[in-house]
């Protein structure tokens, strides 16, 4: 079986297992998302979900959140995990987005990578859960699942975008990562591969399981 090959079983499989494949950040608009993805760095987003609500209440616009300060949102966002650096981002990303991109959030790679915490991972999440476009977003569960089934011999984000890249379909990209997700919490944890439990146990080639 070429690597292809074993990305459309993977696909396939996951997509029965997971008919829904969501982004487990709670948003209203692209802005919150992003907003969500920079907290949810080391950090669950759980945690993200409980902390949200309060935030985006006292700042439910682009503007309201140009006119606040790093103190303030960084009170907001505490329990998060380091709420200063964040709250720098989140102040400095809106005020671009107000000042360089007419108020919206950029619907390209290049531009949103400009923003200030933003990475490829943000960007993509962007990318494919606002924009609808194709989209690899490479968080550790993806990493940690496409190694185990072989699609990937890299931990390095990049690389390992690079290598769905090349054997996913497009228009199923994103929501293949979304599954991953949902599938890595639940079955392929990190600490423990349950598999005899995982609907890809037929084919996956359990790289690296003990």
């Amino acid at each position: 079986m070429t690597t292809q090959e074993l990305a459309i079983k993977a696909v396939e499989s996951l997509k029965a297992e997971y008919p829904d494949a969501l982004c487990s950040l709670d948003y209203e608009d692209p802005l919150q998302l992003l907003i969500s993805v920079r907290l949810a760095a080391q950090c669950t987003d759980a945690r993200v979900n409980l902390v949200t609500p309060a935030l985006f209440e006292r700042f439910p616009t682009l503007e309201a959140f140009c006119e606040g300060t790093e103190e303030e949102i960084g009170e907001l966002i505490h329990s998060c995990g380091f709420f200063r650096a964040k709250a720098r981002d989140i102040l400095g990303a809106c005020k671009k987005i107000r000042d360089d991109f007419g108020g919206k959030v950029p619907d390209n790679m290049e531009d949103l990578l400009s923003l200030p915490g933003v990475g490829r991972k943000t960007a993509n999440l962007i990318l494919g859960d606002v924009y609808h476009k194709p989209a690899v977003v490479t968080d550790t569960h993806c990493i940690r699942i496409s190694g185990r089934l072989g699609l990937t011999k890299s931990k390095a984000p990049e690389k390992v975008e690079r290598d769905l890249w090349a054997v996913l379909p497009p228009e199923e990209s994103n929501n293949f990562c979304h599954r991953l997700v949902l599938h890595g919490r639940v079955v392929c944890t990190a600490r423990n591969a349950m598999c005899e439990k995982c609907c890809m146990n037929g084919f996956c080639p359990k790289a690296g399981v003990e």
